[in-house]
């Protein structure tokens, strides 16, 4: 199995549980769809924090500043990110950006149900033509470059990723 269908594997109940939690929102709502891009403040600034530390990282593009500015049209300020750490291995920070990075792809597919006057910056950020495959041949490769424990350091640092945007998800339903 490759590296990065041993992540999608290992991962796929938390992606499940993470879909779940955020899965109640209308985004046709612009109460909801606020709610939604506030939870997703409390977990992708903190990520994107870590990721710019890390140096060997493959590409990838913050978004950080188009969910500012979503929230700044709706009439909401960006929160203070919830506290995130990468476990301190080497494959770690990989796993957390195929988490975040993924999320593009269903960002595109949620932003088709926001309504048409409501801001879609953050959600509408699709990978550029490559992109995905980019980071995805880029994980196989450094799996395979650097082994078994490479790729289950990965897999803990999507798991940690997954597990932060979780508990945002709760913190704004219990809000």
């Amino acid at each position: 199995m490759t590296p990065v269908a041993r992540l999608r594997a290992a991962t796929a109940p938390l992606h499940d549980m993470v879909d779940a939690a955020f899965g109640h929102h209308d985004l046709a709502k612009a109460e909801d769809y606020s709610r939604f891009l506030i939870a997703h403040a409390l977990a992708l600034p903190a990520a994107e924090r870590q990721f710019a530390t890390i140096d060997g990282l493959p590409p990838w593009r913050i978004r950080t500043p188009l969910l500012s500015a979503d929230l700044q049209d709706l009439g909401h300020a960006l929160p203070i990110p919830l506290a995130f750490a990468l476990p301190d291995r080497a494959g770690a920070a990989w796993g957390a950006l195929y988490v975040t990075e993924g999320s593009r792809l269903g960002g595109i597919m949620l932003a088709r149900s926001v309504d048409v006057g409501l801001p879609t910056r953050y959600l509408g950020a699709k990978h550029e033509s490559g992109e995905w495959r980019s980071l995805l041949a880029a994980i196989d490769a450094e799996g395979e470059r650097q082994g078994e424990a490479w790729t289950d350091s990965a897999i803990t640092g999507a798991e940690a990723c997954f597990t932060l945007y979780r508990h945002a998800a709760t913190r704004i339903a219990a809000s």
